[in-house]
């Protein structure tokens, strides 16, 4: 079976979920999803936090939104992010859900038709990779097991929607930015979609009416952007981050997170973002040290490996994917 047509009945729910009293409350919060295995990145997320928490004096949450496996082959960097996710509130992604069946039958990515094949069975072989070292982790597995497919944030009298793929699946790719309303016609054609599909208008109405979230935090698809409506009279946003453990943009070397806060003040290093009521939502950018990142990467997945045809030409120059093509704003 390939990844693309694994889309188990349990990664299914509905935005109704959202609709519930809230796993925590925060003034800041960084969500951080697509770490895809990489420990610098992960390092390089808890040292940011601990920076602006020391500037601002105000304690910063971080929600981990799944995918912070991938790449991890190596046993002690697999050690290494999980525990220290695990420290924090975290929901799993596919990569997670994954991890902990026994036999898997792939990433659970559940793939659009406009990937490849091969593509997805590379995807699947480095998966099996993971899966391998996974089984020698058994107590990471269990606890990853008992992590939730969604969380609900509250800030001020704002709620937040914790994500991984869409509001109808965990793996779902409605909130990809090639299949949000309008539909960027240059980018699609540039990867490969079809004609028609995507989500559409009401789909997103339907989704925030049934959360009564004001933000969906979202990650899975691999690109990030930021989008605002107009709902029921009320500003509403879907925030992707795309990878917070690899480059977003052509010729950028950093991955990306969403940070939200009731600070009004935009963060000097914002990509871009917007103000709504009490918050204020950014993408900032996660500075790790590229060079030590593609040392380790080559160590685990030299030439002739799936992770290496996947995945060596994105970090060395980005996806064929510009920022502005991200900032879906209200101007």
């Amino acid at each position: 079976m390939m990844a693309r047509d694994n889309c188990p009945l349990g990664y299914r729910y509905g935005p109704e979920v959202f609709d519930r009293a809230p796993t925590f409350t925060a003034h800041t919060l960084y969500v951080a999803g697509g770490l895809y295995g990489n420990v610098l990145a992960l390092r390089a997320l808890l040292d940011l936090r601990r920076r602006e928490e020391k500037e601002r004096h105000t304690p910063i949450d971080l929600c981990i939104n799944g995918d912070f496996n991938w790449l991890n082959i190596d046993r002690a960097d697999f050690a290494e992010i999980n525990e220290s996710v695990l420290n924090e509130h975290a929901i799993r992604g596919n990569v997670e859900t994954e991890l902990v069946n026994s036999p898997s039958v792939g990433c659970g990515c559940n793939y659009p038709a406009y990937v490849g094949d091969d593509a997805v069975a590379l995807s699947n072989a480095v998966f099996n990779r993971l899966h391998l070292v996974g089984a020698d982790h058994p107590v990471l597995l269990s606890r990853l097991e008992a992590l939730p497919m969604s969380m609900t944030v509250a800030m001020a009298d704002q709620r937040i929607g914790i994500l991984h793929g869409d509001p109808t699946s965990l793996a779902g790719w409605g909130f990809a930015v090639e299949s949000m309303p309008p539909p960027d016609e240059a980018l699609r054609h540039r990867l490969g979609c079809t004609p028609g599909g995507g989500t559409s208008m009401g789909q997103i109405e339907e989704y925030f009416r049934a959360a009564q979230v004001q933000v969906f935090a979202a990650t899975h698809t691999g690109l990030p952007f930021m989008q605002d409506f107009r709902v029921a009279d009320s500003q509403r946003l879907v925030a992707n981050n795309g990878a917070a453990g690899l480059p977003n943009f052509h010729n950028t070397q950093y991955g990306i997170i969403t940070r939200i806060s009731l600070d009004p003040a935009p963060p000097i290093n914002s990509l871009y973002g917007t103000s709504m009521g009490k918050l204020r939502c950014d993408a900032i950018p996660l500075e790790y040290d590229c060079a030590a990142f593609q040392r380790r990467f080559l160590a685990t997945w030299p030439a002739g490996t799936p992770g290496h045809s996947l995945y060596w030409d994105r970090i060395r120059f980005g996806p064929d994917f510009a920022r502005d093509e991200a900032v879906r704003l209200h101007r």
